[in-house]
């Protein structure tokens, strides 16, 4: 299984993005945290910010939504240049309509889920996805400790991608650290949003290296990769 490693520029110095993202062009994604302060208690940035950041880098944006009506907002993100997007379920209307506008724009869709979410509900769901995005914090503000309670998720949630045999990307952010990612690898992540892991260390391209290298031993020897 191919490991993934997309640094959140929530972390990141705002004042030199484009500086910010050409440190990390070594990562697969670059993590664009798009919050309302409606549906989170913050608020970042939006569709202006991320077709300036599209110009910038040739690191492929992963646009988290944070946001109320992202039925509405976004296909605008896809046009912003995003080459992945994801909504929150809780705040969509009609996920599947959502993720088939998003797909058909051209990008990859992906659906957020709260840590108190649970996956069941949406099991169903899955295969209208590119990816699925489990939290690992509450979302709204970075730089929060890990929550170990969400490693039974991620791993029930492998479980279903498995049971339906899809080829669907499982990602993790919040406290994605050199400390917690082998525990998200060994429950069934493969693609890690890391945000002051990777920029607040000295060398952010050596931190994605490090990060990665550590999730790829981990899944090698992980049970559901070697069951895939």
């Amino acid at each position: 299984m191919a490991v993934q490693i997309s640094p959140s520029i929530l972390s990141a110095d705002f004042s030199r993005l484009a500086e910010e993202a050409k440190a990390v062009e070594g990562a697969d994604w670059l993590h664009v945290d798009v919050m309302d302060n409606h549906f989170v208690p913050n608020l970042t940035l939006g569709v202006p910010v991320v077709e300036s950041l599209s110009r910038a880098t040739d690191t492929p944006l992963d646009c988290h939504l944070m946001i109320e009506d992202p039925d509405r907002w976004a296909p605008q993100y896809v046009e912003a240049g995003a080459g992945s997007v994801t909504f929150h379920v809780e705040a969509a209307a009609a996920p599947v309509r959502l993720a088939r506008e998003i797909r058909a724009k051209g990008a990859r869709a992906s659906m957020a889920l709260k840590p108190a979410t649970p996956i069941e509900p949406y099991e169903d769901l899955l295969p209208e996805l590119d990816m699925l995005l489990i939290m690992t914090v509450e979302p709204g503000f970075g730089g929060q400790a890990f929550l170990d309670i969400m490693l039974p998720k991620i791993r029930r949630t492998r479980e279903l991608i498995s049971k339906h045999g899809l080829e669907l990307w499982l990602q993790v952010d919040g406290g994605v650290s050199d400390a917690t990612i082998e525990r998200c690898a060994e429950a069934g992540a493969d693609v890690f949003v890391a945000g002051s892991a990777v920029y607040g260390a000295q060398d952010p391209a050596q931190a994605v290296r490090a990060l990665r290298g550590k999730a790829q031993q981990t899944i090698a020897l992980a049970a559901w990769a070697c069951d895939h």
